[in-house]
């Protein structure tokens, strides 16, 4: 059987016969190469403005493409102030704590954004109507029930996907929690 060392010397002896081979063949490849770019007149400039045309992948991007992913990732400037502390929040995202409970939030805002209000100092209709419709879409915690099923006590909202012992029935009135 033979040893690691020999195998590793046969190997080497092979690689240095591949890399001879290879340099011959190299040195007849390019000297065809030659002789072609001299029958046709051609120049290595000339080949690299053809192989220029053809490269693959996608083309560099452009700078208005680079300036808007800049721009995207900055920083909001911030719209409210904790007078207290001094915090601020843009108003995007989740409210911090020292304002997500407040009704009113315009007497957190910085100087220079109070457009929301007009000139005597009170809210405009429109945002003044957009807060009130606001608070009542969002209602916080679990709804009360709406309908119980007398076998079970079961209790169900109203919202959401019923559940199976009122799924199927038509007239709901006589499931109504009275009150």
């Amino acid at each position: 059987m033979a040893t690691l060392e020999a195998i590793q010397s046969k190997i080497a002896a092979l690689q240095a016969k591949a890399g001879e081979i290879a340099s011959k063949e190299s040195v007849k490849v390019i000297a065809r190469i030659h002789d072609i770019m001299q029958q046709h007149g051609l120049t290595i400039s000339d080949i690299d403005v053809h192989l220029a045309g053809k490269r693959r992948g996608r083309p560099p991007a452009s700078d208005k493409a680079a300036t808007f992913a800049a721009k995207s990732k900055d920083k909001l400037p911030p719209k409210y102030i904790n007078r207290k502390t001094g915090e601020t929040w843009s108003g995007h995202a989740r409210p911090p704590s020292w304002i997500a409970g407040v009704k009113d939030r315009t007497k957190f805002l910085i100087d220079g954004n109070v457009a929301s209000k007009n000139g005597t100092g009170e809210a405009t209709a429109k945002t003044a109507h957009k807060g009130v419709r606001g608070a009542a879409a969002k209602t916080k915690g679990k709804m009360p029930p709406k309908y119980r099923d007398p076998k079970t006590g079961a209790t169900w909202s109203g919202h959401a996907r019923p559940p199976a012992w009122i799924k199927d029935v038509k007239d709901r009135s006589r499931f109504l929690i009275a009150g």
